[in-house]
């Protein structure tokens, strides 16, 4: 398979060194805006011959089908961060060829009445596209990271396997990782984070739909495993409590992030300053977004992956129903800061992230995946992926739990 792997980032890097020397990768083009961070990841892969490094704006649709065009790509990459999706997204379909990403389109919040109901959901743009996919006969497989993605396949995991009834399927991350060294440091995009963290959480109940709250709201205690023990996890905007109900039959979902209350003041803090703004702003003789401006002061993760000490666990809490009795369980990847860098010479978060889309790659290309359209990962057969986990020695577990007995 000929892949266009558009932006080189923290997971970009870790995308082309995983998939380095795999039977089904014929080629992969490193595309970002920055030429010269594509060729440094050229580098990290030894200039191996499969790769070549390219600039591409992943703004504009027509470089992105030029570039499609020109290398004979199959599958198109993309590993830039939510702003960019949908050009990315109408390039591989202009160019017909399949496409996959770790994060969908972004909502907008209700005009009127945020903090109750959504207004552009997560993903919607794609969606209304999903005929247009169809049509095409190609593959969309939309939110195959960590989470979304992996997140997303051990609840249909569960539904497939370990229940007879699946009632709730709630994102729980969290763990005792620290970046030393700083005292503001953020473990992925800073941009991404508050996106997530300062948009109205999304929540899902069955009887009720999709409705919203206000951000850091429904602070839990959840007691993580591998000793990790009880950490708070506030309700945080993401994918998977759209994608679970639209693939799987299940009473409620909702996704809880442990953020620490040190960094929820700031980013606070930023909103109240109004430095998560993503319009432009008059300063001096040039317009810049302030949301920007705080990215470029902001340590860059992509720099500090040496510097992640200790652990980040990502899982799903399901809930339901075995053998007519209530059952729990928490399945999740536990992944070590400095035991990751060591290995993959990779940041944590980056590494985590990245072996997911790397992992699906070679599910479509060796045709255990196949689908025309737009697919979630909800709608994927779990058990061909958890094999290929086992079989690259990647951790992920079970934790069964008393029922009622998740938060301390």
């Amino acid at each position: 398979m000929k892949v266009l792997l558009v932006g080189t980032g923290t997971v970009g890097e870790a995308i082309a060194k995983l998939s380095r020397g795999r039977p089904w990768l014929e080629k992969m083009v490193l595309a970002d805006y920055n030429l010269e961070r594509a060729q440094q990841v050229l580098g990290t892969v030894g200039h191996d011959p499969a790769y070549t490094a390219v600039r591409v704006d992943a703004s504009r649709r027509g470089e992105i089908v030029e570039l499609v065009r020109a290398h004979g790509i199959d599958l198109v990459m993309n590993a830039v961060d939510p702003r960019f999706v949908m050009p990315i997204f109408e390039a591989a379909l202009e160019a017909g060829v399949h496409y996959v990403d770790m994060a969908v389109s972004l909502s907008e919040p209700h005009p009127t009445d945020p903090y109750t109901r959504p207004g552009v959901m997560l993903g919607d743009r794609q969606f209304a596209m999903a005929d247009a996919w169809k049509a095409s006969g190609r593959m969309a497989l939309l939110g195959i990271g960590m989470d979304p993605g992996l997140t997303d396949l051990f609840a249909t995991y569960a539904a497939k396997h370990l229940f007879d009834e699946v009632h709730g399927v709630h994102v729980r991350d969290g763990g005792d990782m620290y970046i030393e060294g700083f005292a503001f440091a953020p473990v992925f995009s800073i941009w991404t984070t508050i996106e997530e963290c300062l948009n109205p959480p999304l929540l899902y109940e069955k009887d009720r739909g999709w409705y919203t709250t206000e951000p850091f709201s429904g602070a839990e205690r959840f007691i993580f495993p591998e000793g990790v023990g009880p950490v708070e996890c506030v309700n945080v905007e993401h994918e998977e409590v759209v994608l679970a109900p639209r693939g799987l039959d299940i009473r409620s979902a909702s996704f809880k992030y442990a953020l620490g209350d040190e960094f929820i003041d700031v980013l606070r803090t930023l909103h109240k300053l109004g430095l998560d703004s993503t319009k432009k702003i008059r300063v001096g003789s040039v317009e810049v977004a302030p949301r920007d401006v705080v990215m470029a002061v902001t340590p860059d993760p992509m720099t500090v992956g040496d510097r992640m000490i200790g652990r980040a666990i990502v899982g799903t809490w399901v809930t339901g129903i075995k053998d007519g009795r209530p059952r729990e369980v928490y399945l999740y990847q536990m992944a070590d800061g400095q035991e990751t860098w060591r290995k993959h010479g990779l940041q944590v978060v980056g590494w985590q992230t990245g072996f997911n889309p790397v992992l699906a790659m070679e599910l479509i290309a060796e045709g255990a995946w196949r689908a025309e359209g737009i697919v979630i990962p909800e709608e994927m057969d779990p058990d061909p992926y958890l094999a290929l986990m086992d079989d690259r020695g990647i951790h992920h577990a079970m934790m069964e739990i008393e029922p009622g007995k998740a938060i301390a």
